[in-house]
């Protein structure tokens, strides 16, 4: 994957820059987020009542835990930027959760970027459009729009 240049960056708006690799969610992965985060709803962390009481059919991700591995599915969609010093994630102007991610699904990410706005001489404002596809199905787990504020090395946006 080549490097953009943060002065060139604004040349990829409303252009996918990257899509990235399968990364599967499986059960092992959704108990440690539910850990973490002390969501032990049925639906995520227990298959049998899951599968028998559930909407499902089995356990899903916690939507926020599809949200959280959006910087893993970046690193292998969206080129490095040359002339940033920092980067900053600066949250969410829009963030739906379309469909369950069924555990042992796998999903990729798609990288779209929808904006790019100077602050300042030094930073940037990056908007992307990321859509969170599950693999052999039609609708995405999650649409979002992530905002990254990119601390330029020199006076480059």
């Amino acid at each position: 994957m080549e490097a953009i240049s943060a002065r060139d960056l604004g040349l990829h708006v409303g252009k996918e820059v990257g899509v990235s690799q399968w990364l599967e969610i499986n059960q092992p992965l959704i108990d440690a987020f539910a850990d973490l985060t002390g969501d032990h709803q049925f639906i995520h962390v227990d298959p049998d009542r899951a599968a028998r009481e559930g909407p499902f059919g089995t356990t899903v991700a916690h939507g926020l835990l599809t949200l959280s591995l959006l910087p893993e599915l970046a690193r292998t969609a969206v080129p490095r930027l040359n002339g940033v010093r920092a980067s900053v994630n600066y949250g969410f102007d829009r963030v739906r959760f379309v469909s369950p991610v069924r555990s042992e699904a796998r999903i990729r990410g798609r990288y779209t970027l929808k904006d790019v706005e100077a602050r300042g001489i030094d930073a940037i404002l990056t908007v992307w459009e990321v859509r969170v596809e599950i693999e052999g199905e039609d609708r995405p787990a999650l649409i979002a729009d992530w905002l990254g504020l990119r601390h330029l090395e020199t006076a480059t946006a």
